[in-house]
């Protein structure tokens, strides 16, 4: 069960709830993968809302990590996610949230 006040979520992925947070380490890991230099990039890239599929993918495998999931993004990447698409953006964006803020 995702803890709030520590940034956690819980998501449906691969037809499980899961717990995703973007941990210091998560979010080192962004950062390198994303080459955004620094937590301020990461969230100047999310904030203007343009979002790839690599950038989801990223995002999530990040947060599943963070919250002590050991999927690979490529194993995400062959999990359904509830709601598909759209929905692997709105995790994306709760999880941003509950990272950055409501401002992300």
């Amino acid at each position: 069960m995702a803890i709030t006040q520590r940034g956690e979520i819980d998501a449906v992925i691969g037809g499980e709830t899961l717990t995703l947070c973007l941990t210091l380490g998560a979010l080192a890991e962004l950062e390198a993968r994303l080459q955004a230099g620094d937590l301020v990039g990461l969230a100047e890239r999310f904030s203007g809302g343009r979002v790839s599929a690599s950038d989801l993918t990223a995002i999530l495998g990040a947060g599943l990590r963070g919250g002590g999931n050991e999927l690979s993004d490529d194993d995400l990447a062959r999990l359904s996610i509830e709601g598909g698409l759209k929905g692997a953006a709105e995790i994306a964006a709760r999880l941003l949230k509950a990272t950055f803020g409501e401002g992300t």
